[in-house]
């Protein structure tokens, strides 16, 4: 049931604001009525991502989530991101390494021209490492809901620093329940 009304919420958000933009003027030609062919705007197009490392003296974490997202409104957007991450663990009696892997979409509402609110769904392909020295391939679903601060670098470039939180709490997530994720990234276009 939770899971259910968080992805109709979302789903909520992605059809109504797609629906403000859609042009429904329609064009009679020779008595036959069409709708004109969708346009994507270049404008509205936006990309960035985001950077994760972490280094410990037994614990290691390289990735990169590049993004995409198009403006439906000039408050709305939708996007999808791609992650993956590298991972090298000393803790136990063989070293361990492995990747991390996923995708995810999302939206995102401008509450004032610095503050955004963000909902995103990710399905997640973890690399689990057990102390025997086995490891095993587990997918995690997780919806984050949380929001950002977007600092402008220059005219068209931003500084998104954000907290999400994992309200799915999946078994195979990483995160405990309401447990913050932080991230900094930058934006071209947002």
């Amino acid at each position: 049931m939770k899971i259910t009304f968080l992805l109709l919420t979302l789903v909520f958000f992605c059809v109504s604001g797609f629906a403000q933009v859609q042009d429904t003027t329609m064009v009679n030609q020779e008595e036959e009525t069409t709708l004109p062919k969708p346009k994507l705007d270049k404008s509205r197009v936006y990309y960035g991502g985001y950077v994760t490392m972490n280094f410990s003296k037994n614990y290691s974490v390289v990735g990169a989530q590049p993004l995409v997202a198009y403006k439906l409104t000039q408050k709305l957007s939708i996007g999808t991101q791609v992650s993956y991450e590298y991972i090298s663990d000393s803790r136990y009696i063989n070293d361990q390494n492995g990747s991390n892997y996923g995708v995810s979409i999302f939206s995102r509402f401008r509450v004032s021209p610095r503050l955004y609110a963000h909902t995103e769904f990710e399905l997640m392909s973890y690399k689990w490492f057990y102390s025997n020295g086995d490891d095993d391939r587990k997918l995690a679903p997780m919806f984050y809901v949380g929001g950002g601060y977007s600092q402008p670098i220059s005219k068209n470039t931003w500084l998104n620093m954000q907290v999400l939180f994992d309200v799915l709490n999946h078994e195979n997530s990483p995160y405990k329940d309401w447990e913050p994720y932080f991230s900094i990234g930058f934006g071209v276009g947002f």
